[in-house]
């Protein structure tokens, strides 16, 4: 039989073990929502990243829908989207300024009105093309808010329109 001392260290031994276990599934299961394909593991990069996806969720997501998929022919996707992967600075342009008539994704016209989003920040519209650019089989890392800013002061008004 063991002495009262020693059931306690086992059961101490035991608690601890437990919890570590505990907590190393925790902390895998709430890295892994936020956790992009990217392999950036900077603490900026998975701000940038969090951020725009929360940004994504609440101005983009609506019409492109959570999975990027698009809706039928009236929001094109963002994700598996050939416009997306050949147009960078253009869709840093349309996320602030929107764009007016018909474009192609993926060998389909896509003629609904994108509003601008003036109230965007250079930030948030970096952020966003973080999200976008790591998300649904893409590793382009960070975009740099100063990328951001440069590209958006360049932006081509026949590409976007109000």
């Amino acid at each position: 039989m063991l002495s009262n001392s020693k059931y306690e260290i086992r059961n101490l031994q035991f608690a601890f073990c437990f919890l570590l276990f505990a907590l190393s599934s925790f902390l895998s299961a709430c890295s892994t929502k936020t956790e992009s394909p990217s392999n950036d593991n900077s603490v900026k990069f998975q701000q940038y990243y969090v951020k725009g996806e929360q940004h994504f969720l609440k101005t983009c997501s609506n019409c492109h829908q959570k999975t990027g998929k698009g809706l039928g022919l009236l929001y094109p996707p963002l994700d598996q989207s050939d416009f997306v992967d050949k147009n960078f600075e253009q869709v840093i342009c349309l996320m602030k300024n929107g764009i007016n008539g018909e474009i192609i994704v993926n060998g389909k016209g896509f003629n609904k009105a994108m509003p601008a989003i003036p109230s965007l920040t250079d930030i948030e519209v970096a952020e966003i093309a973080t999200y976008i650019y790591n998300s649904w089989g893409r590793e382009r890392g960070i975009v740099e808010v100063q990328d951001a800013t440069r590209i958006l002061l360049n932006c081509d008004s026949s590409l976007v329109g109000h």
